[in-house]
């Protein structure tokens, strides 16, 4: 059965032509115009990919910094040893530990956005893949999260670092910033998301790679980029 919408929501969509597509800087403004969260909602960019995630080599997945950040706090924690648990405390991460801090979230501990590794953790950190991983939390050196260099990695991170993967159906969902992000700062975060898109295209890949592109915001509908456009 289909949610029903709100009546905020169905205002909203009356101010998005039915059928048009619209220049990127266009449909940003205006989904920050129709916008009617009453706090600073999430910017999102959606792709869909002429890819088939059965094949792995179709499958995308890696970490990008965007130029303006996301305009959230991004908590941090990192598993780590000796120096490395040092200089990952010295870098600014939230919570640092090794087997302690696996057990904590074994025991139901989530409150983190990102998780930071080094190599010689992961055999512990392994064990934590079924709770982290349907989460998109897990460490991974496609990522940049499983890494020695634990001051990056955290340092990235606080600055504006999002992951990004397609699903099953071939689409990739990044968020670009805030509704409270100036048009130009918006668009600048999806420059270069679009750019790391558009070249991470699978060789297997015939005809058109990226079908689709929208944003939207946390609770707004939906506005499509033509694709000509970018």
């Amino acid at each position: 059965m289909a949610k029903k919408k709100s009546k905020k929501y169905l205002e909203a969509a009356k101010q998005v032509e039915a059928g048009k597509t619209y220049t990127a800087d266009e449909a940003i403004e205006l989904v920050k115009k129709i916008d009617f969260a009453k706090f600073d909602a999430t910017v999102e960019v959606a792709f869909n990919l002429n890819v088939d995630t059965k094949q792995a080599d179709q499958q995308l997945r890696g970490a990008v910094v965007l130029p303006n950040g996301t305009g959230k706090d991004q908590k941090v924690i990192v598993f780590a040893k000796g120096p490395k648990a040092k200089e990952a405390q010295e870098a600014g991460a939230d919570v640092v530990g090794d087997d302690d801090l696996v057990q904590q979230i074994q025991d139901g501990w989530l409150d983190f956005d990102v998780a930071i590794a080094t190599p010689d953790m992961m055999a512990q950190v392994g064990r934590l893949g079924r709770v982290l991983g349907p989460k998109g939390l897990m460490p991974n050196p496609k990522t940049g999260t499983v890494t020695m260099d634990v001051t990056k990695a955290v340092s990235e991170s606080k600055a504006g670092k999002v992951t990004y993967r397609t699903d099953r159906d071939g689409n990739v969902h990044v968020p670009l910033g805030k509704v409270s992000f100036t048009k130009e700062a918006l668009e600048g975060n999806f420059k270069t998301i679009y750019d790391v898109v558009a070249k991470a295209r699978p060789a297997a890949v015939k005809g058109q790679y990226i079908k689709h592109v929208s944003f939207t915001t946390t609770f707004g509908p939906s506005v499509t980029v033509d694709l000509a456009s970018l």
